[in-house]
């Protein structure tokens, strides 16, 4: 066939594909704001957050946890890179290769999309995510519908396809396609402008160029060349501007600065400690203080010291912990009376030594990034807790003479609350009354004997008995209430409702939605 013949034959199956999506008469037009990318959260924020690679830092990259995990926590994006198989199937994978996979040499394009999903692509990052295959773009697609917009970084795509996938899917309000300028054209002329694109710009590129002639749909910038009037001028055209915070630009000082300038979206590897900040500097008045349960045990193995680091920066008022002695009677951070859920270790903690449990890896069964990562000895812990929180001190297995020397070593009575059975904490308080007592409340007739007999600063009321009533009858006893909203009352209406009531804590393993909850609630007052 003649080139021109060829390009004859292009040009005809662009037009088909058209008709097939029924564009071929749609008025290519383009200006300021005319695309409407779908809002994940009402009322938005006032920046979105773009996990890349999915939530990459709690779940192997790429895969449906990743994504599921932002879906969870309220992002509004997610950056996944699309690749073709060698059936000319769209996956989600970054590398050419599968090496990281454990399957060395081999390419993503020279396996079929069946032979790709035989791939255990979880085990490498947790033995927890075994099984976990590679997503296709279909899959992917239709776990985010109506839930979590994706960047979709094209390493190597078919654009046809992509633009049938997409737009079969009912996701062109939910999808940037990112790409050089020159490809996007085509994404662009192929979807009749439905599939919004967005590629790099630098200042050096100006806006006379490929800007006016692609008119895309959002622009992705480095964090450190974007200032107020470079946003204001891509705004002024209707364009969407993407800071990309990655690597040693993704710490705060990089964050509030394309912040200050307007920028849309934020792509980062910490999206839940963006969410933190923005919300933390927004709202100085909590109506309630947040508790992190076994520290920010989602965002890194509980009851270690990055656990505790990481509900520090994320803002915690306070952090719970669990304390277990060992069979020499030294005092480790554990929940659990085994050692098998989340050491390297087997068998109840009673049975080992120190020695041995200090050589355990508890953070490896977390995630590839936590290897190594130590129980940390109750001495350790406190020596180290950040100074922004208080103590939440879950007295699972020490006795209260124990307790009470550790806390006063530390100077640190003032900062604690300890929780256990009314009777412990009548015990401990005889010992040293200047340590805050936070019974179990069960049964709200049990509240009047409580402060009786203990005088508790608080009592952690069981979520199935809150209620109005409850938390006044608490508070006319000047008894404050707190509350563990976990397993399926982790909602951010079942927050609001309690908020409304007075609660003065939420216990929680989902900080960024408590703080979804306040943010709503405080709007609505």
């Amino acid at each position: 066939m003649s080139i021109d013949g060829t390009i004859a034959l292009k040009g005809m199956k662009k037009l088909l594909l058209a008709f097939w999506l029924g564009l071929a008469t749609t008025p290519l037009t383009w200006s300021a704001g005319s695309f409407s990318f779908f809002e994940p959260l009402q009322p938005p924020r006032v920046v979105q957050v773009m996990a890349h690679r999915g939530a990459s830092g709690q779940a192997p990259e790429n895969t449906r946890p990743a994504i599921l995990r932002c879906i969870e926590d309220g992002f509004e994006w997610a950056e996944v890179d699309v690749r073709l198989s060698k059936d000319g199937r769209h996956v989600l994978w970054h590398d050419s290769t599968l090496d990281k996979l454990g399957s060395a040499g081999k390419l993503v394009n020279q396996l079929t999309l069946a032979e790709l999903k035989e791939v255990d692509a979880g085990a490498w990052f947790a033995v927890r995510y075994r099984g976990e295959h590679l997503l296709s773009l279909k899959e992917c697609l239709s776990m985010a519908k109506g839930k979590l917009n994706l960047y979709l970084d094209c390493k190597d795509v078919n654009f046809e396809l992509l633009a049938r996938e997409i737009l079969e899917a009912g996701m062109e309000r939910q999808v940037v396609v990112y790409d050089k300028p020159a490809r996007l054209e085509t994404l662009h002329s192929l979807s009749g402008n439905r599939v919004a694109v967005m590629t790099k710009w630098h200042p050096a590129d100006g806006f006379a160029g490929w800007v006016d002639s692609l008119k895309p749909e959002a622009v992705e910038i480095d964090a450190n060349e974007i200032t107020p009037a470079i946003v204001e001028s891509f705004h002024r055209r209707g364009i969407k501007v993407e800071a990309r915070t990655l690597g040693d630009q993704d710490r705060p000082e990089f964050w509030d600065s394309v912040i200050r300038a307007g920028a849309d979206w934020i792509q980062t590897d910490q999206a839940e400690e963006i969410i933190a900040r923005v919300f933390n500097q927004r709202t100085p008045h909590r109506p309630a203080l947040v508790s992190f349960h076994r520290g920010a045990n989602r965002y890194a193995p509980e009851n270690t010291l990055p656990a505790f680091t990481r509900a520090g920066s994320l803002g915690a008022d306070y952090v719970e912990f669990d304390v277990r002695a060992t069979r020499d009677g030294k005092f480790f951070l554990l929940h659990d009376g085994r050692l098998d859920r989340t050491t390297t270790g087997k068998g109840p903690i009673l049975d080992a030594t120190a020695e041995q449990v200090s050589n355990l890896d508890a953070g490896r069964w977390f995630g590839l990034p936590f290897a190594g990562v130590p129980l940390p000895t109750l001495d350790r812990f406190l020596e180290t807790v950040p100074a922004s929180v208080q103590l939440y001190f879950d007295a699972k297995a020490i006795p209260p003479e124990a307790l009470s020397d550790a806390i006063e070593k530390y100077h640190l009575a003032e900062r604690t609350i300890v929780y256990q059975s009314a009777d412990y904490l009548i015990r401990l308080k005889a010992i040293n009354p200047r340590i805050r007592a936070l019974p179990p409340l069960g049964n709200a007739e049990e509240i009047d004997a409580l402060a009786a007999n203990l005088h508790p600063y608080a009592v952690d009321a069981s979520w199935e008995i809150l209620s109005k009533q409850v938390i006044d009858h608490c508070h006319a006893l000047g008894i404050k209430v707190f509350s563990d909203a976990l397993g399926s009352n982790e909602r951010i209406e079942r927050y609001q409702e309690a908020i409304g009531w007075g609660i003065d804590l939420i216990q929680t393993d989902h900080p960024l939605r408590v703080y979804r909850a306040m943010e709503l609630f405080s709007k609505s007052r």
